[in-house]
């Protein structure tokens, strides 16, 4: 017993030793803490900041794209997501479910409201998912659809916010301002996009700022915890020198050609020539911003990147080298038809070669022979014209400050290029270029560079980057470019001119018509599809405001003018333009106009009634009994078939726009100072709220326009 209880006592000695040996090491280690503050050489209050620190991000807005007079052209905007929970553990009170109850009338109501299949919608209703969403159909949705979608009471349904690109005005200077995107290429973000959007992406983005604050397991901030915040820098908000109205009225324009003669392409651009403003801009095929839809017939812009043969909208330029080197002499005549160039080559005038005789110069311009300016060429020699188109900038780009702009190509070397480049074969060109030279025969000789953007603003701290016109070039004194002018201007008025349709009632226009062949594969294309056709004009002529270029190519005749579908955008835009510009027509057709009275103090009843005895039509937004609004302003003159909007007191309601054109639609907006999202092309067939509806201020207001081909080949369907 002695042994072992002795033997006890030694396991207690040693047990003690041990456990106080530990007890000394962790008081030690304890005191070592406090004082240093260390363990193993880590800080740990640093350790500590890191594992509580949160950072967030703080989106930069994405900069506002304004034309000339600050309306919005491209914007952000909220869009929502729609998604629907399906995991039932999320209920916890199965009188307030917060999943989906019922997949089949959830499926069936929603359908009514995104351009899905209800049995699409049915089925992603019973998947084995926590929760799903519906693809593109249930991205983008506007405020409107989300109310309304909300309004149902649906249980599980649910948004989820995001921030989209805007493009009121839908299909409008697409190609020119373009789109960007955000892609995933191997498991990584990357930004796309076209046009103004892409290449001015730095400044319209802006940067991301940041928040740094101290959060528990669940990111909620800690009490007493410090914040740190990197306020985001907004991007720059871009004004272009774009106009609203003319590019509305080029816009619709181009569609009606385009719907009537489907022809390969159209290009068409509107400057000031005094400034080099681009004050419109236009194309086909083009595309919708939002959707992208009509993309992939053509992705670039035509009017910067790419370049043809102009035809005979060159004589202006070579008319005016000729008149500068003082051998144009009008009265003068030669023998039109034929014009030997060597022994292999004859140039021929448009009339198959059969000319009209002896003619005079004068004669030969309005008729637009080939044949004179050939002659033309001997007398003023071809280095004087070669270095004539350097100083008109024909083979080098404009620097527009648009991307892939393409310089054309002079072609020089041989006899008979040389020849053929005065009237504009053989060398290529961009529109571009054509309307930067054309600036020079408008303003008094002096060359004014092109430009889009008028100015840049930063809303961080309120500069301002202003483009300010700059000359491009003097290629002809100012007498020259009058006499341009005065002979350009009798190639619309003189029995014999080849644009006698660009005639435009009230202001004289001068002009030249073009008509170029089409390089194919084993040489020009024959056949009156086969051509481009051309207008390159300005007016009033006696000081012109506007300049304007209209290219279709290969447009569907039937054995009609090619000079009516160039007519119809041209007369149509520059009329328009000049117009609104208030720049007076000299005169007025006393039967087809109206000057507008002031209905301030008008009742509503006389104010519809003076409108409609003068043969135009009232449209009344507003349901009160007193004008307080109108549009167009007192004394502005309307041709008779216009509409005249009256705003009444109290609250903005919505007429019936069916039939309604793009720029009619416009118009409204503007006066009722209300939102619209266009889609589609040609004339309103359906708008996403009633007649008669008060507009709320919040609400978006979505138009459905329907091309006449559209209409018919829906007609027929239904049927």
């Amino acid at each position: 017993m002695s042994n072992h209880k002795k033997n006890r006592n030694i396991g207690a000695a040693v047990f003690f030793i041990i456990f106080s040996l530990l007890f000394f090491v962790l008081i030690v280690r304890f005191v070592t803490i406090q004082t240093t503050g260390k363990v193993e050489g880590k800080v740990l209050a640093t350790e500590a900041k890191e594992l509580y620190s949160r950072e967030g991000v703080l989106p930069a807005q994405r900069g506002s794209i304004f034309d000339r007079n600050e309306e919005i052209i491209a914007e952000d905007s909220e869009s929502y997501t729609l998604v629907a929970v399906l995991d039932e553990s999320l209920t916890e009170d199965k009188k307030n479910p917060r999943h989906v109850v019922d997949p089949s009338e959830t499926a069936k109501q929603l359908a009514e409201y995104i351009d899905m299949e209800e049995a699409d919608i049915y089925a992603a209703l019973t998947k084995k998912a926590k929760q799903v969403e519906f693809g593109k159909a249930g991205k983008d949705l506007s405020h409107s659809v989300k109310n309304k979608i909300e309004s149902l009471n649906l249980p599980g349904i649910g948004f989820l916010k995001d921030t989209k690109r805007f493009y009121p005005n839908g299909v409008f200077a697409s190609h020119l301002i373009g789109y960007t995107q955000e892609i995933e290429e191997k498991g990584e973000k990357k930004l796309t996009g076209t046009g103004l959007e892409m290449s001015y992406n730095d400044l319209l983005s802006g940067k991301d700022g940041s928040i740094q604050y101290e959060g528990d397991v669940w990111n909620y901030i800690l009490p007493n915890s410090e914040k740190h915040i990197k306020e985001p820098e907004n991007g720059q908000d871009i004004y272009l020198t774009l106009d609203k109205k003319i590019q509305t009225f080029l816009e619709d324009a181009i569609s009606q050609v385009d719907e009537k003669y489907s022809p390969e392409r159209i290009m068409a651009v509107v400057a000031e020539p005094k400034t080099g403003k681009i004050l419109a801009m236009g194309q086909t095929p083009t595309f919708h911003p939002e959707t992208r839809d009509g993309i992939e017939k053509s992705w670039h812009n035509e009017v910067i990147e790419t370049s043809y043969e102009p035809g005979s909208t060159m004589k202006v330029f070579s008319l005016a080298t000729a008149i500068e080197e003082g051998v144009f002499k009008p009265d003068d005549t030669f023998s039109s038809g034929k014009y030997k160039v060597d022994r292999q080559s004859t140039i021929k005038d448009h009339n198959s070669g059969e000319g009209w005789g002896t003619i005079s110069y004068l004669e030969g311009v309005q008729r637009s022979s080939n044949v004179g300016f050939a002659y033309l060429l001997e007398e003023m020699g071809t280095k004087t014209w070669r270095e004539a188109m350097d100083d008109f900038k024909f083979g080098q780009r404009t620097n527009i400050g648009l991307p892939n702009e393409a310089a054309g190509k002079i072609l020089y070397r041989y006899p008979i290029e040389k020849v053929t480049s005065v009237f504009g074969q053989g060398t290529t060109v961009t529109a571009i270029q054509m309307v930067q030279a054309m600036t020079a025969i408008a303003n008094e000789g002096v060359m004014m560079k092109p430009y889009v953007v008028d100015k840049v603003v930063n809303p961080n701290d309120g500069t301002i980057q202003e483009t300010k016109p700059e000359v491009a070039g003097k290629p002809i004194s100012k007498e020259t470019a009058k006499e341009v002018i005065d002979v350009l201007e009798t190639v619309v008025t003189a029995k014999n001119g080849t644009g006698k349709m660009y005639n435009i009632e009230g202001y004289q226009v001068a002009g030249k018509t073009g008509t170029a062949q089409i390089a194919g594969p084993t040489g020009y294309l024959t056949g009156d599809d086969n051509f481009i056709y051309s207008f390159l004009g300005a007016a009033p002529a006696d000081d012109p405001q506007l300049v304007m270029y209209v290219m279709v190519d290969r447009p569907k005749l039937d054995g009609e003018n090619g000079s009516k579908p160039v007519s119809m955008i041209f007369n149509t835009v520059m009329k328009s333009s000049l117009q609104y510009l208030n720049i007076k027509p000299e005169e007025f057709g006393k039967a087809k106009t109206v000057k507008l009275s002031d209905f301030s103090e008008m009742s509503l009843d006389e104010a519809k009634k003076w409108v409609k005895d003068k043969g135009l039509k009232p449209i009344v937004l507003g349901e009160g009994k007193k004008i307080v609004q109108q549009s167009p302003l007192p004394e502005e003159t309307l041709i008779v078939g216009e509409k005249v909007y009256l705003k009444t007191e109290g609250p903005t309601t919505i007429p019936n726009m069916e039939g309604w054109s793009k720029r009619e639609v416009i118009n409204l907006s503007e006066m009722a100072d209300i939102t619209i999202n266009i889609k589609g092309e040609g004339y309103v067939v359906k708008q996403s709220v009633e007649p008669g509806t008060e507009l709320k201020s919040e609400e978006t207001v979505e138009i459905e326009f329907q091309s006449p081909r559209e209409a018919l080949n829906k007609k027929k369907a239904d049927e």
